[in-house]
């Protein structure tokens, strides 16, 4: 893939086609593995599931991080002309999130009880929890691997690659939930074991391929020793890192609540919503991971005048993918709670009440989370945190703590609804604010714009 030609909207989505699908197919899996669980070990089981996975999503944010991070460095510094330079920061990188995973899966096995606890399980609930979540720390780094090479694999200019690994791993979580869960009744533990094969594969595939001879953009190798570097990934990356662990957060304090005023069905309900609408919300993940390096190339050759094409044809792009995924998602509602609640008339009518409101959020949802992306990738990795920050643990959390004593209940589902308008009408003040400093608006085209797209500028430091 050459970035540095210009790209219309079909020449992006067919460039973001291949990372849109590989998050898909990502949330698909697990929506499968979900199944398994509501359907053959029962509520509480799956329950157990959805009350421990926002721990385990915190431990694995920093693989977000070093990935959205690092594709910004490398991708810039493949712009700017230094491509030995490049893939010395990709090897830095990957070597570092290896062993802060091995780091993190000792730390979360340790505290997995008492988290556990903190979150309200109790009995049956909790051993579930427990067992679940330590087992899922066999497969951290791996995972955390994971999530960086989908982002680095856009970076490299084989997208396909992080597509193919995905379907390789979630066949793998397929075949092995219907073993272990379906057939040989395992309950959470298979679903645990059958989540660690699915997640060694998607890790360590790449990092071999990755470490062989091969014919992308990047290859590992002799890593650079760059602190400052390094320390600079993280702080442009923070803001996915944030995003993440402010989404694990939000789900975290929607449990609590929904345990105080409905609960263990409540926590069901919402397990549902969250797994049936990973799907949706993977086409918005999927293009911001797979256009920011194209953002970051621009940015680093210093061409304004492809940066601002790219950000008009990404808003269109997640725009109408959004007013779509929300005519899809009413349409669907009675038969996806029905595929995991149906068991249950009363889970089944909470879980399609909550699903239909809660999808009303996809049309402004796509807005916020571009305008995360495109700060990072421009550099500027501190403002990109403070909106994912605000975007979540601002808006969200404060909706969902202040809706419910205003309408009940359907308070809690309405709080994302209310949090994503507002995320996106800030981004689109941000735009306009700060456009002109990084030439995304303005009728005269900067400078800049009268460069050749392959000659490099210096680009602004990172943060």
């Amino acid at each position: 893939m050459d970035m540095s030609r210009h790209l219309g909207r079909r020449a992006l989505l067919r460039f973001t086609l291949p990372s849109i699908a590989m998050m898909i197919l990502t949330s698909v899996y697990g929506v499968v593995d979900g199944l398994f669980v509501s359907n053959c070990a029962g509520t509480t089981a799956f329950a157990a599931v959805n009350l421990i996975m926002p721990f385990i999503m915190i431990l694995s944010t920093l693989g977000f991080m070093m990935g959205s991070g690092g594709s910004a460095l490398v991708a810039r510094t493949r712009g700017e002309g230094d491509d030995e330079l490049a893939n010395r920061y990709f090897s830095m990188i990957i070597h570092a999130t290896l062993a802060a995973g091995i780091v993190l899966a000792v730390v979360g096995a340790v505290l997995m009880r008492p988290v556990a606890e903190a979150l309200g399980a109790s009995g049956e609930l909790l051993e579930l929890c427990v067992r679940y979540g330590r087992i899922s720390m066999v497969s951290l780094p791996a995972f955390m691997l994971q999530y960086a090479f989908q982002t680095f694999a856009s970076t490299a200019g084989r997208p396909r690659l992080g597509l193919r690994v995905t379907i390789a791993a979630g066949l793998a979580n397929v075949v092995l939930d219907l073993l272990l869960v379906g057939v040989l009744g395992l309950g959470v533990t298979g679903a645990a074991w059958a989540t660690v094969v699915a997640e060694l594969i998607g890790g360590l595939a790449p990092l071999v391929w990755f470490a062989r001879p091969n014919d992308s953009l990047l290859r590992l190798g002799r890593p650079a020793r760059d602190p400052a570097a390094l320390g600079s990934v993280c702080a442009n990356g923070s803001s996915e890192m944030m995003a993440s662990i402010a989404v694990s957060v939000v789900s975290i304090v929607y449990n609590l609540q929904l345990l105080r005023l409905i609960g263990r069905d409540g926590v069901a309900a919402y397990g549902t919503v969250m797994y049936v609408s990973m799907v949706f919300t993977a086409v918005f993940e999927g293009f911001c991971m797979a256009s920011a390096p194209l953002m970051s190339f621009q940015h680093g050759a210093a061409n304004a005048v492809e940066k601002r094409s790219l950000m008009r044809a990404s808003l269109v792009v997640v725009t109408v993918a959004g007013a779509g995924m929300l005519v899809v998602s009413q349409l669907l509602a009675r038969p996806l709670a029905l595929a995991f609640a149906g068991h249950d008339p009363a889970l089944l009518a909470l879980t399609e009440r909550a699903f239909r409101i809660f999808s009303l959020s996809f049309l402004p949802m796509g807005v916020g989370l571009y305008g995360s992306s495109l700060f990072t990738a421009l550099g500027n990795g501190l403002l990109s945190a403070a909106l994912a920050a605000v975007r979540t643990l601002g808006l969200e959390v404060g909706a969902v703590l202040l809706l419910p004593p205003l309408f009940g209940p359907t308070g809690i589902w309405f709080s994302v609804v209310v949090a994503e308008t507002a995320a996106a009408l800030i981004v689109a003040a941000l735009v306009r604010g700060l456009g002109p400093r990084y030439g995304l608006v303005g009728r005269r085209p900067p400078e800049t714009d009268s460069r050749p797209p392959l000659v490099a500028a210096p680009a602004p430091a990172l943060g």
